[in-house]
């Protein structure tokens, strides 16, 4: 109770600096006289995977889509938009609390055009990793492509605003990176090769090196508010329980989450040490470590009932396919029961509980 509390007043803090503050005005495409918003950062960019891919998949030749039902169900129309969750992502909650008026388009997307772009871009891709070799193999845009896409953006925006007010949109802007459940559960812990290439030890190193050089090149592009996510607990997702055979135990893959703390350790003293060499940059990591590892070990405490298997997975076959069926649409009857909406990706109620997490963690950035 305490902590919903502490969350209403920051945020009501945030909303008072909200209409306190400048910022860059922007119009709807199509609108007259729009009023523009006044928020503390005047646009939002998202980089990394599946968590807060927005529909940049959707026309690319790869398995990892989520432009069908029933993903999207609890979204705006009740319709699929390429984001892989029944509703609302992490990133889509926090442009609401923020005070956007509508979400960032994705950047591939016909609507990323104009003005529309004035409030951001979503640039992340399903199946993307620190890994690139990885990426590449699925098909997904890399780490570096979608870098490549967010210098094409400030092209796009100079174009319609100027050269110094781009520049002013990408400095003040919002910068949040997730990244790396993929290269876990999807690469290290099911390829042979990697793992006959790499230790655990090892390969997380190599991902905080490639977290390293991205925040470089991303400064190097002018961003200088940014927030990356750590990794959550891995060995509770329904595809590690599933995989690793725990489905029918309690608890979780003790030695996944061990892992993955070796790496959010390593990516915190990484990120610590960028923000001092790199002139400007405020970097901020958002422990979803926690809040995630807590929720599952008392599900009812947080309002979950359900925190092994996902709404849309029957929790037996993850192994094959760790998305929802487009050719079965039965889901869960309450997926705000649900952590999880498919095997690996959670749902519009988890990610509220991250999104209120992560603005407060995010103070340090305004």
């Amino acid at each position: 109770m305490a902590a919903a509390v502490f969350v209403c007043f920051f945020v009501f803090t945030l909303i008072i600096i909200c209409l306190a503050t400048p910022a860059v005005s922007w119009k709807k495409a199509g609108a007259d006289d729009t009023a523009a918003a006044a928020t503390i950062f005047p646009a939002i960019f998202t980089f990394g995977d599946s968590a807060l891919d927005m529909g940049n998949n959707n026309n690319r030749f790869t398995m990892f889509k989520a432009n069908y039902l029933p993903y999207g169900q609890d979204f705006t129309n009740h319709k699929p938009t390429g984001r892989f969750c029944n509703g609302k992502l992490v990133s889509d909650i926090t442009a609401e609390t923020l005070g956007f008026q509508t979400y960032p388009p994705p950047y591939l997307s016909p609507e990323a055009s104009g003005r529309n772009l004035l409030i951001g871009a979503g640039f992340a891709s399903a199946a993307a990793g620190y890994d690139e070799q990885a990426s590449i193999s699925n098909r997904a845009i890399t780490l570096s492509q979608q870098l490549g896409n967010y210098k094409e953006y400030q092209s796009k925006v100079a174009m319609v605003v100027g050269d110094e007010e781009a520049g002013a949109i990408v400095a003040n802007g919002l910068h949040i990176l997730s990244c790396g459940t993929g290269d876990y559960l999807r690469n290290y812990y099911i390829n042979p090769g990697v793992r006959r290439r790499f230790t655990p030890y090892e390969y997380s190193s190599f991902l905080v090196a490639s977290f390293s050089k991205f925040i470089k090149d991303l400064h190097g592009l002018g961003a200088r508010k940014i927030g990356v996510t750590s990794l959550p607990p891995l060995g509770c997702f329904p595809a590690a329980l599933t995989q690793f055979g725990y489905q029918q135990e309690k608890g979780c893959v003790r030695t996944i989450n061990n892992e993955v703390l070796v790496f959010n350790r390593k990516l915190n003293s990484t990120a610590a040490t960028l923000q001092k060499q790199l002139s400007g940059l405020k970097l901020v990591v958002f422990d979803v470590f926690k809040p995630l590892y807590d929720a599952i070990m008392s599900p009812s405490t947080h309002g979950f009932d359900e925190v092994r298997k996902g709404c849309c997975s029957t929790g037996a076959v993850e192994t094959v396919s760790v998305l929802c069926n487009p050719k079965f649409h039965e889901t869960c009857s309450n997926a705000t029961k649900y952590m999880f909406w498919d095997s690996i990706h959670l749902s519009e109620a988890a990610n509220q509980m991250l999104a209120d997490t992560m603005i407060v963690q995010g103070y340090a950035l305004v």
